[in-house]
């Protein structure tokens, strides 16, 4: 993979699209709690919402400078269960009806779509490494 100069990090093993696509995730999310905050809603569930959307980036980044395959595939897991709490709290405002299923689910679907990409990540970050002890 090439590496890419963004700021003073060097991404290695994700691409750039990918970074991006997660920061937009992040600011989407961010956009939804302002919403729900002008509106007086639960300051504790949108601190989690805050918590669990903003971490799905920040834990990428991580991973994008893990030491080893193992450590990417882990912290790849913590992006999975971090969009997995986003998607709890955002179906929560729907079911609270503090918000309309509708405008919430294009960023529902998009936490499913990264799910499944991350999810394949893993498992192919798992194979390579098995692969690699085999020839060894």
């Amino acid at each position: 993979m090439a590496t890419e100069h963004i700021g003073d990090s060097i991404l290695g093993r994700l691409r750039a699209d990918t970074l991006t696509r997660v920061r937009t995730f992040a600011n989407r999310v961010l956009h939804v709690v302002e919403t729900l905050e002008s509106q007086g809603r639960s300051r504790r569930l949108l601190d989690q919402l805050t918590a669990s959307g903003c971490s799905v980036g920040a834990n990428l980044y991580e991973a994008d400078e893990a030491m080893s395959r193992a450590d990417f595939a882990k912290t790849l897991g913590i992006v999975i269960k971090e969009l997995n709490e986003t998607r709890f709290w955002l179906e929560l405002c729907v079911m609270r009806e503090w918000i309309q299923q509708d405008r919430l689910d294009p960023l529902l679907q998009e936490a499913l779509q990264l799910k499944k990409m991350f999810g394949a990540m893993i498992t192919r970050t798992r194979k390579t490494a098995v692969g690699a002890k085999k020839q060894v």
